[in-house]
């Protein structure tokens, strides 16, 4: 059974009620509200509210807020006057129920006619968006059309232009034909006429001298010179032997890199007010550097948390980031930062081999402190897997060993 409010306020104009409702540490999303002209609910499990209205109130222009644990409730009247009470004063528990019952039923009716306006809201946009689409796919087929029949008309004359132009220069061409023919038969008469005087003239197989045949080849230009263009490429070098290269992965990483630099969320509210170079990951990086160089680490870290929310897909700032909590000693932290770096850091590949072991150093470092010696002999075994000729490492990880194996004392590892 429910626990009744009764400790609640209520104050009036002529035109408007207020109601004043204590939620008793309620959430905003637990809190049920429902008014009707006459009957009005708060409902905040296991409290309820229940106002039987003295006088009719405008259900549709109610209002109700919630805030600072209090609901307010802005009831506008039917009538403008001022009440005797806020109430009905009867004990009649039927009546109640009547009017409880009368207020659920209009509020489920209100529900559903609300809910019958949204379908049919929503069913006149989308045949309003159905025929908008279909005369704009109309409109873009006749444009088609139209740029089609243009392009053919376009073409069909040109075509005629052709056709024209064609005919003239053959018709040109017979012209010169027949001319050249009727000079040609001069020709022969004149050559007849100066061979029978004694001169001789040597003449082609086309009827033309043999002076006439040279001075047409001198006249041809001469032919192009030919020539060579040498394209060079800069070959992809990697430090591994051929056989042993894992181009595949080589091309993911870069991929991956030129991604991540691209990835800038300089969009965010809060960080619209920062300068263009606080705005610059780069930038905040060599800043966290610094800081973290001069032993000013919770500025460093300030400086890569910043870098991050510009860009999430850099993994040398969460690893940086990293190394700042081991030295604040927030360990689980350095653990979460270290885990992000490396899986930023796939796939694995040499260009990305030295900051896999660093991460994997720094992780280990932070479980070793933790006092978790078997997950940070791993990371320090993986480390040593990449970088197997570090003797820093090599040593590191034998006297993690020694600890597990109860016999050396317990050294912070770094």
């Amino acid at each position: 059974m429910p626990l009744l409010v009764t400790d609640y306020s209520w104050t009036q104009t002529e035109s408007t009620v207020y109601i004043n409702v204590p939620l008793k540490g309620a959430k905003v999303g637990k809190v049920d509200i429902l008014c009707t002209d006459e009957y009005l609910k708060v409902h905040f499990p296991p409290y309820l509210f229940e106002a039987f209205l003295s006088e009719p109130v405008d259900d549709d222009r109610s209002t109700a807020k919630i805030g600072n644990g209090v609901a307010v409730v802005s009831l506008p009247k039917r009538n403008n006057k001022l009440w005797e009470q806020l109430m009905i004063t009867t004990n009649d528990k039927e009546k109640k129920k009547e009017i409880r019952e009368r207020a659920l039923q209009k509020h489920q009716e209100k529900l559903t006619a609300e809910s019958k306006a949204k379908a049919e809201k929503q069913h006149t946009d989308k045949k309003y968006a159905l025929e908008t689409m279909m005369k704009l796919e109309r409109e873009e087929r006749e444009s088609i059309q139209k740029m089609k029949d243009t392009e053919r008309e376009r073409t069909t004359a040109e075509l005629e232009a052709w056709q024209l132009k064609q005919k003239e220069k053959k018709k040109a061409e017979e012209e010169a034909r027949l001319k050249l023919q009727s000079q040609k038969g001069h020709g022969d008469k004149v050559n007849k006429s100066r061979c029978s005087g004694g001169r001789k003239v040597k003449l082609d197989g086309r009827g033309s001298s043999e002076a006439e045949s040279k001075k047409k080849h001198v006249d041809l230009p001469a032919p192009r010179v030919p020539g060579n263009i040498q394209v060079s490429f800069t070959p992809r070098v990697f430090p591994t032997a051929l056989r042993e290269s894992r181009v595949p992965e080589e091309e993911e990483w870069l991929k991956k890199q030129a991604e991540a630099r691209r990835a800038v969320n300089a969009d965010v509210e809060e960080l619209k007010d920062l300068t263009e170079e606080e705005r610059n990951p780069d930038w905040l990086k060599e800043k966290g550097d610094k800081c973290f160089a001069t032993g000013n680490y919770l500025s460093a870290v300030n400086a890569y948390s910043l870098a991050i929310r510009m860009n999430r897909k850099i993994p040398s700032l969460y690893s940086n980031r990293a190394a700042c909590h081991l030295k604040l000693r927030n360990l689980h932290k350095a653990v979460e930062d270290s885990s992000q770096a490396l899986e930023l850091l796939t796939p694995p590949v040499a260009a990305n081999a030295a900051a896999r072991a660093r991460a994997h150093v720094r992780r280990g470092s932070a479980f070793c402190q933790l006092q978790l010696h078997a997950e940070g002999l791993q990371d320090y075994q993986a480390a040593l897997k990449i970088d197997p000729h570090n003797e820093a490492l090599q040593t590191d990880t034998q006297r993690i060993r020694d600890i597990i194996q109860g016999t050396a004392a317990d050294p912070e590892t770094h």
